[in-house]
């Protein structure tokens, strides 16, 4: 059986057909790819569920080789705690997908620190599909690594900031 790409377009009520479009255009014959749609029209060549249980999408998310996402912030966490650095395409307020730009400012600032890999266009996304099937280490994260572990810290520093101000 061939490595798993799992696609996620979350459960926000704006359709998000712009991203199944790529990944129905993209998809090479011998990818099992499952793609969970929302709202959105569901995938022509790819396998298709609207919707899944918490439990269905860890598994998923286990199972993957590859997570391809929108870029709410909490598919983006889920996706990297379980080992997987996604490849995000921020749904677009412009284009219908979202009320406002919060994912794509948001996904600026994780693909910054290397956290993510964004597809800007419909170009770039083949080729990082593509990488990421051929070399799936470089998409791969270390779980329970220096993400919460800085977080904690940088807490903990705005909190020690903030005590000492009031003393």
């Amino acid at each position: 059986m061939s490595a798993l790409v799992f696609v996620s377009v979350g459960t926000d009520h704006h359709p998000f057909d712009r991203l199944i479009g790529w990944v129905d255009a993209w998809l090479p014959d011998g990818v099992q790819c499952v793609v969970q749609y929302g709202t959105s029209a569901p995938p022509l060549r790819a396998e298709g569920v609207a919707y899944l249980s918490h439990g269905a999408l860890t598994g998923l998310l286990e199972e993957a080789a590859v997570v391809v996402c929108h870029g709410g912030p909490a598919t983006i966490t889920e996706s990297r705690r379980h080992g997987r650095r996604p490849i995000v395409v921020p749904r677009s307020p412009d284009l219908g997908e979202h009320v406002d730009d919060h994912q794509q400012r948001f996904c600026a600032r994780m693909a910054a620190k290397g956290l993510i890999s964004t597809a800007a266009d419909e170009d770039a996304f083949p080729g990082l599909l593509n990488h990421a099937l051929r070399s799936p280490g470089d998409f791969a994260v270390e779980v329970g690594g220096g993400d919460v572990a800085e977080s904690i810290a940088r807490f903990g520093s705005l909190v020690d900031d903030l005590l000492g101000r009031r003393a």
